[in-house]
């Protein structure tokens, strides 16, 4: 199977598909432990991707901590499709 680098219009595609596809959101623990949660989200006009958390669950306290995580969305289907990112959340 080849692999190619994935085009600004397949990843808002892949974002935006009908039917959604979960977010795979990881983020560290105090003790350096990964936490990995699905999420449902959604993409902006501005490509700002949106979820919501509780700020009493393992993520929102990750994240209120450290401000990092990263993000995989991926389509299963053949020929699979996957885009990550990785930053400081705002």
């Amino acid at each position: 199977m080849s692999f190619h680098p994935i085009t600004p219009g397949e990843v808002r595609a892949l974002l935006e598909s009908d039917p959604p596809h979960t977010g795979k959101l990881a983020t560290a623990r105090a003790d350096g432990r990964p936490h990995v949660a699905p999420i449902w989200f959604v993409v902006e006009a501005d490509g700002s991707i949106l979820f919501n958390t509780g700020q009493a669950t393992v993520k929102g306290a990750n994240l209120r901590r450290s401000g990092q995580a990263a993000l995989c969305v991926d389509d299963e289907r053949p020929p699979s499709l996957s885009w990550s990112w990785r930053d400081r959340w705002s």
